[in-house]
């Protein structure tokens, strides 16, 4: 059984633009909100989170424990980061009944080797990576692991079908979709020609880039003289 993840929280009073001071003493403003119940913003510590948010990704049940009285069992549903230092600015906790069955993406985990890469050459080619599912949060998976040990031709594939998901978790999507398979690689033909269409698109856009200067100095000389003619 998978270890329960507890993140501590406390409420947050502080709004606009005071919460800068809060970051830079390693705080993280974050909002908690679900169905039915009345939206709290709170904090959470910026390395406390970094450790959960590793662990349970979007995908995981985490405890969230609320200034040391209230808990609440949510998904990380969102989480912004900032553009400039890259670090986390906000996030959006989304807290879940335990009861009620939720909506969400699986990511997909690809471990193994393919025969079909390391002895043929081949290309390992990922169709998908991440599965729509439904189920009870109690029964929600972390990940999904799909082993391309499996792909030892070109001709092999790995379907959803395949993989080794729980009963309890129902699929929303064809479990006939292709995961993955190994692509042959490219023939010395092959690349060739592909090569030889990359140098005809390279000379043809250069041929329009020195086209369209000469045409242009065409058209003002053109104006040139009929304004000349009306004068």
């Amino acid at each position: 059984m998978t270890e329960k993840i507890i993140l501590k929280s406390k409420i947050r009073e502080v709004m606009g633009k005071k919460i800068k001071v809060h970051r830079k003493a390693g705080l993280i403003p974050a909002v908690l909100y679900g169905n039915k119940i009345t939206s709290r913003p709170l904090w959470v510590n910026y390395s406390d989170f970094e450790k959960s948010y590793d662990q349970a990704g979007e995908s995981t049940i985490l405890e969230l424990d609320i200034d040391g009285k209230n808990k609440a069992n949510v998904l990380i549903h969102d989480v912004q980061i900032d553009p400039l230092s890259e670090k986390f600015s906000h996030i959006d906790f989304f807290q879940v009944r335990m009861d009620q069955k939720i909506e969400t993406e699986i990511p997909l985990e690809f471990i193994g080797e393919s025969e079909a890469v390391k002895a043929l050459g081949g290309v390992l080619v990922k169709s998908i990576d991440a599965i729509p599912i439904n189920c009870l949060p109690a029964d929600l998976p972390a990940k999904i692991e799909v082993d391309t040990g499996a792909l030892k031709t070109f001709d092999d594939v790995i379907k959803i079908s395949d993989l080794n998901i729980s009963d309890k978790v129902k699929i929303l999507v064809d479990t006939e979709t292709v995961v993955a398979n190994v692509a042959p690689p490219r023939s010395e033909e092959e690349l060739a020609k592909l090569e030889e269409k990359v140098e005809e698109d390279v000379a043809a856009i250069e041929g329009v880039a020195e086209k369209a200067p000469v045409e242009e100095v065409a058209s003002k000389e053109e104006e040139a003289v009929a304004v000349e003619k009306k004068e």
